[in-house]
């Protein structure tokens, strides 16, 4: 996908995020902030997921697939949220917010993806490229491209996805499920060489 943000854009980005993240760890509101200083990319309405990571492992990841606030405002909300309310794991506290790496991925709209029966579907993802959202009746999950790296294989892919969503791996064989496919923008602290404080 071509490229939403500016440089200055995701510097600004990331610098909300771990500001949220440090406030939501002691407990606290995040700073305020003036929007009107902000560039308009920042006060679109836009969703994103937030992952934390420790050392290269997983600490928490939060977002949102629809796009139900300005960019800046749920950058800050997921990036608390991804602190203080990952269930697979226990809240941050103050004293690991600065070992923490942050990412934000900047998610489009997500698209319906049409196929026409299970067998097909593996063929019409595309890894590393499209995020997956697995709907089935009141459930959904959701993986991001960035799965692709650890998960190659579609099929996998779909059957982790689908234990995700908490029904059985080969459901996605066995009933055509709705899927829509999103593109993100990610980018991280360490490519901006970004001081954790």
């Amino acid at each position: 996908m071509s490229s939403q943000l500016s440089d200055s854009d995701k510097r600004l980005l990331l610098r909300l995020a771990r500001e949220s993240l440090a406030a939501a760890a002691r407990g606290e509101p995040a700073p305020p902030v003036d929007p009107a200083q902000f560039p308009p990319a920042l006060t679109r309405l836009g969703s994103c997921f937030i992952t934390l990571t420790e050392d290269g492992d997983l600490r928490g990841c939060i977002g949102g697939l629809q796009a139900e606030h300005l960019l800046y405002e749920d950058v800050r909300l997921h990036a608390a949220m991804a602190g203080l309310n990952d269930p697979r794991f226990l809240p941050v506290s103050p004293p690991e917010v600065p070992g923490l790496e942050i990412e934000v991925s900047v998610l489009t709209e997500p698209q319906p993806l049409r196929y026409d029966r299970p067998e097909d579907l593996p063929r019409r993802l595309r890894p590393e490229v499209d995020g997956v959202i697995l709907i089935h009746g009141p459930r959904r999950a959701t993986f991001l491209p960035q799965v692709w790296e650890k998960v190659p294989d579609p099929e996998k892919f779909l059957a982790m996805l689908c234990e995700k969503m908490g029904v059985p791996a080969n459901t996605w064989r066995k009933t055509k499920l709705e899927v829509q496919i999103y593109q993100v923008e990610k980018f991280t602290e360490g490519e901006f060489s970004i001081h954790r404080a």
